[in-house]
């Protein structure tokens, strides 16, 4: 088939991009696209000569034309389409239309998505299982981030953002699931959701994309998640709820065997059982599990070591939204009590840039001894945002030892007077901290 990928520099779509490109003529259009995505589509040789919209490329012997997120409702090669007559979908309808004679599982949820699906992931392909996968992060041991064949099932990560400037249904209502998984609710995306009722709301329509013969898995003690699922006979799947897989200090004792895992947390032990759940149904047993996620190393910026020496280390962690800071600052904190810890966050979402959203905030760095709370003004105006006051944003963290931090030579500046022995650096954002390359950073400061 031949293919044109609209917004072609996503994560997703990227990745999405150079599988297609195996079997089919692919080509994209973007106006800006940035590392990693750009080295990998150029070595591809489906890097966009020029930046831009260009309507002539979109022509009448196009098969498919997939529209991402990133592009606008006024997009050139968009109206061009339309008026074509052209077959569009957005990349999460192109994957339901890839997979419709699949077994499907999704894991939804505002938290833990990505390490739940990397988890389900890293364990088929250690027991050799062949399956196709949608997740949001670089996960070790594959090289893309997605893979679409002729495998029998197909892991996806289910996002409840949108689906593309035309298609404002969120991503995971399109993927109607055989097999599901939601983590839990925390609001987020509150410049789409404007109020938690509607956040909300979006779950309750995932759960009702189940059939009579589905299964979902949902996290026992998520009083938003129990109070959606309340009257249960709204929904024709088969609801089951599970709780943290028992460890003590990342420790799992069964049948008399312990299996030590790299991951830490509460949260982490939430999702691990979440993807026990998912492995058993798809024929794997618990002993298989265990023994495969012994050596899990987590999915890129999932609590991930930048660097670590004798008696330091250094951490990069997606957390963005106010559920996800508090666990994994808690989880890093319980896991090296004995050791000081310093806490960076970078406020880059919408939501977390909100004056109103902010407050969301409070007490959730307290597990840290110093804390540091990052925004760059320039994002604001990009984002067409009203300025922050830093006294309001110190206010709302309510953290004893916390700083707001402008720029990133300040961030520099900070790391180079904090102590180094016994400490661990905790990097949270969903963004890339002003540039700052903090590997070169972290192994300036950290020695082995």
């Amino acid at each position: 088939m031949k293919i044109h990928l609209i917004a072609i520099g996503g994560a997703v779509m990227h990745n999405l991009a150079l599988d297609l490109h195996k079997q089919h003529i692919v080509t994209g259009s973007d106006d800006e696209i940035y590392n990693p995505s750009r080295d990998r589509l150029e070595k591809s040789g489906i890097l966009p000569k020029v930046m831009g919209w260009f309507p002539e490329k979109i022509t009448s012997d196009l098969d498919i034309v997939i529209l991402g997120m990133h592009a606008r409702i006024d997009n050139p090669e968009l109206l061009k389409a339309q008026e074509l007559g052209l077959t569009i979908y957005s990349y999460p309808e192109f994957i339901h239309f890839h997979s419709k004679d699949k077994r499907r599982v999704v894991i939804a949820g505002s938290h833990g998505k990505t390490t739940t699906t990397s988890m389900i992931m890293h364990v088929l392909y250690k027991l050799n299982r062949d399956f196709d996968y949608v997740v949001g992060a670089q996960i070790q041991g594959f090289k893309r981030m997605v893979r679409l064949s002729d495998a029998p099932i197909i892991i996806i990560e289910g996002d409840e953002y949108l689906s593309s400037p035309t298609d404002l249904t969120p991503k995971m209502l399109h993927y109607k699931p055989d097999l599901a998984v939601i983590t839990g609710i925390a609001w987020d995306h509150i410049n789409v959701f404007p109020t938690f009722e509607k956040y909300l709301e979006q779950f309750g329509r995932f759960i009702k994309t189940l059939g009579p013969d589905a299964k979902l898995y949902h996290f026992v003690e998520d009083e938003h998640l129990n109070k959606i699922l309340e009257d249960s006979s709204k929904y024709e799947c088969k609801a089951t709820s599970y709780n943290f897989l028992e460890n003590t200090d990342s420790k799992v004792n069964y049948r008399d065997i312990t299996y030590q895992m790299s991951v830490f947390g509460n949260h982490n032990f939430q999702n691990m059982n979440a993807a026990l759940k998912i492995c058993n149904d798809l024929g794997v047993t618990k002993k298989e599990f265990l023994t495969a996620m012994q050596d899990f190393k987590g999915a890129g910026k999932r609590l991930q070591i930048i660097k670590e020496g004798s008696n330091s280390v250094a951490y990069l962690d997606f957390a963005h939204a106010p559920s996800k800071v508090k666990a994994t600052t808690s989880a890093t904190q319980h896991k090296f009590k004995d050791r000081s810890l310093y806490a960076f966050l970078e406020l880059h979402t919408f939501s977390s840039l909100d004056p109103s959203f902010i407050p969301h905030y409070k007490d959730t760095l307290a597990k840290a001894d110093k804390a540091f709370v990052y925004y760059d003004p320039h994002t604001l105006k990009m984002k067409k945002m009203e300025a922050l006051n830093k006294n309001q944003v110190a206010e709302a963290f309510n953290h004893p030892d916390l700083k707001i931090v402008n720029n990133a030579a300040e961030i520099q500046s900070q790391l180079d007077v904090l102590p180094v022995d016994d400490a661990v650096f905790l990097f949270m954002s969903s963004g890339k901290f002003g540039g700052i390359d903090l590997y070169k950073a972290m192994s300036n400061k950290i020695i082995k």
